[in-house]
């Protein structure tokens, strides 16, 4: 990278974690251990797993990488998810190439695969897809969020940040197309939103005029949209946070019987980055920061490694990722958030100037967000590279002996059953080749498998 460019990524930004709105009883301890994690953790080395990769095929992760996916000027001409910018039918190609990537099959032989997996690693019988089964979608809609007044509540017509980087309608309905053309799942046993979002006319019209069946859920659950409302169970954060109400999980996961994660490719002013792990900050039904709650953004924002983070009881939570079937990253045009009100083009290779253009998928959930991380790191020179950005992927790959000490038990008020290691972690060799222990025969961590164009 020019230094030119490197000036044009150096970026200071300012943000300051929120008060918390109660007190919370440490889990952690001064290990000698854990300090010896958290110090090593402090400079990324490469092919380094840390860790049990998780998946089909243990710790990997499906890239592809399509440019001609995106026609887009830029900002004056006009949206980029408009279907003159975004080419479905290359979308389309990404997500079914993203599938074969993971499992090694085509179509529903790959459905099929990740299904019996899935069902098998929890202890049940290893079944495909079974007609009746409910299956939740959770997007990212941060850019369509209640609290920032982008989308008129009487309208539900997008009037602010219209370009932000939420997840692309393109990919959502090539999503529901494999679920309900490839798996043949009932639309209406799909529910697919944001329960912090408005889902808007411009991205529900794209999808509800193929599948008016789909459940679209939102905050507000107006116009045809079905509002999110909290379950019966609880999830409870390993903190132990006290006086504080408490968080439920959404009515739709419970239902659920499998999640699908679908978060988007951006780096955050405050955490870092903000990926597959992040994305479930929309899995609950209330602010992240919201009074009377526990705070959110206190252990996410905090600058460091070896801190206890809610992530981690998200990720590992029975009704959250222990329902996952498969995570995804919308990589089609990726940004910063939330100081950017459009995704930028990038620099690093392959891009070279264009837009990022990109699906990752992975049935491990530490892994994609490894990855991702890794390409983030690579592009930007400032938030990604902020101490502490990948401390919640440290945790969680070691949730059964963390850097924190902390006791990750989101089932239970009161720490009984340690979460296991929810998934691999390792940093690539190099952003040039992209290659991880497993690529190279050297370690039992994260395999990165390049899909190339469709």
């Amino acid at each position: 990278m020019s230094e030119k460019n490197i000036t044009r990524r150096r970026f200071v930004g300012t943000a300051a974690a929120a008060a918390g709105c109660c007190l919370a009883t440490s889990q952690t301890g001064t290990r000698g251990k854990a300090a010896e994690k958290a110090t090593a953790a402090e400079v990324p080395a490469p092919n380094s797993p840390i860790g049990v990769a998780k998946g089909l095929h243990p710790g990997r992760v499906a890239w592809v990488h399509d440019p001609a996916a995106t026609n887009w000027g830029g900002p004056g001409d006009g949206h980029w998810w408009e279907g003159s910018h975004t080419d479905q039918s290359v979308v389309d190609k990404m997500v079914a190439r993203a599938i074969c990537g993971v499992t090694g099959e085509s179509d529903a032989a790959g459905w099929d695969g990740l299904f019996k997996h899935f069902n098998r690693t929890r202890g049940k019988e290893a079944v495909g897809y079974k007609p009746g089964q409910k299956i939740a979608i959770k997007v990212n809609f941060v850019g369509l969020i209640w609290r920032w007044d982008t989308v008129n509540p009487d309208s539900y017509d997008l009037k602010d940040r219209r370009d932000y980087m939420n997840t692309a309608p393109q990919m959502m309905r090539a999503l529901l197309r494999q679920l309900v053309e490839t798996v043949g799942v009932k639309p209406s046993d799909i529910s697919i939103g944001d329960s912090l979002a408005i889902f808007s006319n411009e991205y529900y019209g794209m999808l509800h005029g193929e599948y008016p069946d789909v459940r679209y859920v939102d905050q507000k659950g107006l116009f045809g949209r079905v509002a999110v409302k909290p379950s019966s169970v609880p999830i409870h954060w390993s903190c132990r946070p006290q006086g504080c109400l408490q968080d439920f999980i959404p009515d739709c996961f419970e239902e659920a019987d499998y999640l699908i994660n679908l978060a988007n490719l951006k780096s955050h002013t405050a955490t870092g980055v903000t990926l597959c792990g992040k994305n479930h900050y929309g899995s609950l039904v209330r602010w992240p920061a919201q009074k009377g709650y526990y705070d959110l953004h206190k252990d996410s924002f905090a600058a460091g490694m070896g801190k206890y983070r809610n992530l981690v009881d998200l990720t590992g939570h029975s009704h959250i990722g222990g329902k996952t079937l498969l995570c995804l990253i919308d990589g089609l045009y990726a940004g910063r958030h939330p100081i950017d009100r459009a995704p930028m083009k990038w620099n690093s290779t392959p891009f070279n100037g264009d837009w990022t253009s990109s699906l990752l998928a992975s049935q491990d959930p530490v892994a994609i967000d490894s990855v991702a991380y890794d390409f983030l790191r690579t592009e930007w020179e400032d938030h990604p590279r902020k101490s502490g950005a990948e401390d919640y992927l440290h945790e969680a790959a070691q949730a059964d002996d963390p850097p924190s000490g902390t006791f990750y038990d989101p089932e239970h008020p009161n720490s009984i059953t340690r979460l296991a290691s929810l998934g691999v972690h390792e940093h690539w060799n190099d952003p040039m080749e992209k290659k991880y222990s497993r690529n190279l025969g050297t370690g039992e961590g994260i395999e990165l498998v390049s899909m190339g164009r469709t």
